[in-house]
């Protein structure tokens, strides 16, 4: 098992780094048949309005899919201790998931979701701003997969939405977690398609005439 840590605003010493591979260590333990690698990245945020202050995020790499955890307190090695429980319970929960499929491959769950009328005004009489500058971008590999699998993605990764493949239409989608409970899919109205790049192909309309957009595939991170 492959373990990598990254450090932002900070200095990765030996003591930190001694702790951190005694208790990511003790937490994938138990869980390494399926553990191909995992990322540690400890962060410090310069903010002072920023409070908890210092986090830890693990990230880990099991047969094909990424289970996330991250934890933010006012102490580096406190993080470290909550983000490692926290994921210990995830990759349970990983582990559990991936039992329940194998005794229930003969019967077929599907996940419906409701159609809903096209909002046109999202904003309102708001100015729409955008962020001042991108802070951090990250990429992945993205393997089409069903809704239900990018539901399960969704509840690994910790985030309140997740972009995917959609195997069935071979668009980019994205799944979230509704306010009023529940999940949502974001479908496109136009036809889309990927080439295999990493890229997304969209045709669009402006003033009659058809452009191609090639837009990046980025996975925002939720701070």
């Amino acid at each position: 098992m492959k373990l990598v840590i990254h450090g932002k605003n900070i200095e990765i010493t030996d003591a930190i780094r001694d702790y951190v591979n005694q208790k990511i260590e003790k937490a994938v333990n138990h869980f390494q048949n399926i553990t191909n690698q995992v990322d540690i990245h400890l962060s410090v945020a310069r903010n002072p309005r920023i409070n908890p202050n210092q986090s830890a995020e693990v990230t880990v790499f099991a047969n094909g899919n990424v289970i996330r955890a991250e934890e933010s307190s006012e102490n580096l090695y406190a993080s470290i201790d909550l983000v490692a429980d926290k994921i210990t319970r995830q990759l349970r929960k990983y582990k559990e998931r991936r039992q329940s499929k194998k005794n229930n491959s003969t019967s077929t769950n599907e996940v419906y979701v409701t159609e809903e009328a096209v909002i046109t005004d999202l904003i309102g009489n708001r100015t729409p701003e955008l962020p001042k500058e991108v802070v951090r971008t990250k990429y992945f590999a993205m393997p089409p997969m069903t809704v239900k699998e990018a539901l399960e993605q969704l509840q690994m990764v910790g985030h309140d939405f997740y972009m995917f493949l959609n195997i069935e239409t071979n668009e980019i989608n994205v799944i979230y977690e509704r306010n009023h409970g529940g999940y949502g899919v974001i479908q496109p109205r136009g036809k889309a398609n990927t080439n295999g790049s990493g890229k997304v192909h969209a045709n669009s309309h402006t003033n009659g005439h058809s452009q191609n957009v090639n837009t990046n595939v980025v996975m925002p991170k939720r701070n």
